[in-house]
């Protein structure tokens, strides 16, 4: 019963998505369809973060099959060390919504205390060792450099940590536009809160116990791994997976994006270290003041995405929106955008861990 009013209770939420209109469940077809019954199969919940996406359903099916393969899926790396990352790689880039379902589910599978430290930022209060190592370098992961020295992790799971990083380097950017702050309803009490927290913990890890491993399900085309996903050499299975939703959200950008706007991203992406503009949007001005009039807008939105989710606002939608761009076009343009930064962030976080050995 109180898995179904979790389950419920998120579903309600879907309603709060800001600026698209999600797909509900009952009017669900094809691709979202299919798509609705993996993620409730094996995440338990049809969650807004992934929901959100299915106005565009290739990029639903991308974001699933990158949460799916690196996070949820059973593999080498242990499901609580890979919350954990998601919660800190959250808490890094400032998505309070995430941190708070991922030290959640954490919560769910045992680590409570540790749920409780990452939630409020306070990884240096971690015991000593791997959790806390782990912890530290995926908020770290926001700029190079996160880990002076490889983390003491197999080589077989570094390709699942580097993956939720990079997951969640995308996903962060597409809450942060879409959702408010906390998946919790608003106005409630502290123990609702801690109830609702314990619930969904409790569906996530009961959906976990039930995954199979390495089902072939996948719902995207096969496409060769591009050369920045380098880091996940001799894991086949997430090679696939990423290299699938890659080729689908890249697909979805071209037919989205104004080539103009893909040029200046890539490029400004290729010397991006992590740096964030700052409050103040006059960066974005200047960045796109090279751009035909007709695109700036859809170059403002890009780049915010990339760069500072956390500054989209109304006005930035709205603006790219006047051109007749509908929720389709609005979620393959952020998350094209969310994805070169992403991409790039794996390229530095690979570095710190060991790489796999080729098969």
């Amino acid at each position: 019963m109180r898995g179904w009013l979790i389950r419920s209770g998120v579903e309600r939420s879907l309603a709060e998505v800001r600026y698209v209109s999600p797909v509900a469940r009952t009017a669900a077809q094809g691709l979202v369809a299919d798509t609705y019954r993996q993620i409730d199969r094996e995440f338990g919940i049809l969650a807004p973060p992934l929901v959100l996406h299915s106005p565009n359903p290739t990029v639903l099916a991308a974001s699933w099959a990158m949460l799916q393969a690196t996070l949820v899926r059973p593999g080498v790396a242990p499901r609580a060390e890979k919350e954990a990352v998601a919660a800190a790689v959250s808490l890094g880039n400032q998505c309070p919504y995430c941190v708070e379902v991922h030290s959640s589910v954490l919560g769910g599978l045992g680590g409570g205390r540790a749920a409780m430290l990452i939630s409020q930022g306070r990884l240096d209060e971690l015991p000593p060792g791997r959790l806390r190592r782990l912890a530290r370098w995926a908020r770290d992961t926001t700029g190079p450099g996160a880990a002076s020295a490889p983390l003491p992790v197999p080589a077989d799971a570094a390709a699942e940590y580097v993956g939720v990083v990079v997951t969640f380097h995308l996903l962060n950017r597409m809450v942060n536009i879409f959702l408010r702050e906390s998946p919790m309803p608003v106005g409630a009490p502290p123990m609702v809160r801690r109830a609702i927290r314990r619930g969904l913990g409790q569906v996530m890890r009961l959906a976990a116990a039930r995954l199979p491993g390495g089902a072939d399900d996948a719902l995207l085309p096969a496409a060769a791994p591009p050369a920045d996903l380098a880091w996940t050499a001799g894991r086949a299975d997430i090679a696939d997976a990423l290299a699938r939703a890659v080729a689908a959200i890249e697909d979805a950008g071209r037919r989205a994006v104004p080539v103009t706007v893909r040029d200046l991203i890539v490029d400004r992406v290729s010397g991006w270290h992590g740096q964030h503009p700052g409050l103040s949007r006059r960066w974005i001005q200047d960045l796109v003041a090279g751009l035909p009039a007709g695109d700036r807008p859809a170059g403002r939105l890009a780049a915010l995405a990339a760069f500072a989710s956390y500054q989209v606002d109304d006005e930035v939608v709205a603006a790219y929106r006047s051109s007749g761009a509908d929720d389709a076009a609005l979620i393959a343009l952020t998350s094209w955008a969310s994805l070169q930064a992403a991409r790039r962030v794996g390229g530095w976080a690979a570095t710190s861990l060991p790489p796999p050995a080729a098969v």
